[in-house]
């Protein structure tokens, strides 16, 4: 074999051998890493605070607690204690109030259809206004300048069977009564006074809950009082013929009386509320009978 054919067969392996070992140890080198796959960032989801705040807004006035009043389910009453964040909003809107005759405050009970109502008032709801407004002015704000609707809703925000602050606020300036307004009052007081509402005595005793019909005439009287201040409540207690007449008069008196107080302890101001007594003298049925003289054994509520 000669010189130049060793010469070259010697180049042709070192190409053979150079490109082996390139491609075994150089051509890795050349291919471009994987792409990692792009990060979404996810934005976690909010959480919805499991509170109701106390807002309290009128012209001049802004006070929000995130703590508030709570009830129990199918309850009216308030849980007590209250929040210190709520007392404090509440006595500011005290000295707001004294400062601010003028000003009124609607306030607006809430309560689930699913709730049960044992009150006297027509719904849970409005009876949680009117706790509310009783508590307020236990607390000295004037009764005078509070307002009380209630509204039935679907739903509520609770805690386990505790609704969390179900009411609302609204505060605003009391204006003059209109013509139609004092129309629409006028209207609901001969209401009243035409098919007044009457509780029945048995025994010296009245009943302690009321029929729809009695309900709603309750509110009505309640709804008077409230929208004319000059408002006054006449309370007058009757018997029927057994006895004497003195002692008539005594326990028509006590009639008058115990009527009164429960018309008190359920959302009218008792300084409204004029107790008196007919005794025997005025009887609506015959008392011949014992059904006329249950009729008799009563108190009738009217608007002076």
């Amino acid at each position: 074999m000669s010189k130049k054919t060793i010469y070259l067969l010697g180049i042709v392996v070192t190409i053979i051998l150079g490109t082996f070992l390139y491609l075994k140890f150089c051509c890795n080198c050349c291919v471009e890493p994987p792409i990692e796959e792009s990060k979404v960032e996810v934005s976690p989801t909010p959480t919805v605070p499991n509170f109701t705040p106390f807002v309290l807004i009128g012209n001049d006035f802004n006070y929000h607690t995130n703590q508030n009043l709570k009830f129990l389910r199918n309850d009216e009453n308030i849980i007590m204690p209250v929040q210190d964040s709520v007392t404090i909003g509440i006595v500011s809107l005290k000295d707001y109030l004294i400062s601010y005759p003028n000003q009124r405050v609607l306030i607006t009970g809430y309560a689930t259809s699913d709730e049960n109502n044992t009150t006297n008032y027509e719904n849970l709801a409005l009876a949680r206004a009117n706790t509310i407004k009783n508590f307020f002015v236990s607390k000295g704000l004037p009764e005078t300048q509070f307002d009380t609707k209630g509204i039935v809703v679907e739903t509520w925000k609770m805690d386990l069977d505790t609704l969390l602050g179900p009411a609302e606020y609204k505060i605003s300036d009391v204006t003059m009564e209109t013509a139609s307004g004092n129309d629409q009052w006028n209207a609901l007081k001969s209401k009243i006074n035409a098919d007044p509402l009457i509780l029945y005595f048995d025994t010296n005793k009245a009943k302690e809950s009321l029929t729809a019909d009695e309900k709603a005439k309750f509110d009505d009287i309640v709804k008077y009082v409230q929208n004319v201040p000059s408002a006054m409540i006449a309370v007058v207690g009757h018997t029927d013929n057994v006895g004497s007449s003195a002692s008539n008069e005594v326990l028509a008196q006590k009639r008058a009386d115990f009527a009164k107080s429960y018309l008190a302890k359920n959302g009218i101001e008792e300084s409204k509320i004029e107790a008196t007594n007919k005794g025997q003298n005025e009887p609506m049925a015959d008392n011949a009978t014992p059904e006329g003289q249950a009729k008799n054994r009563r108190a009738v509520i009217t608007i002076k």
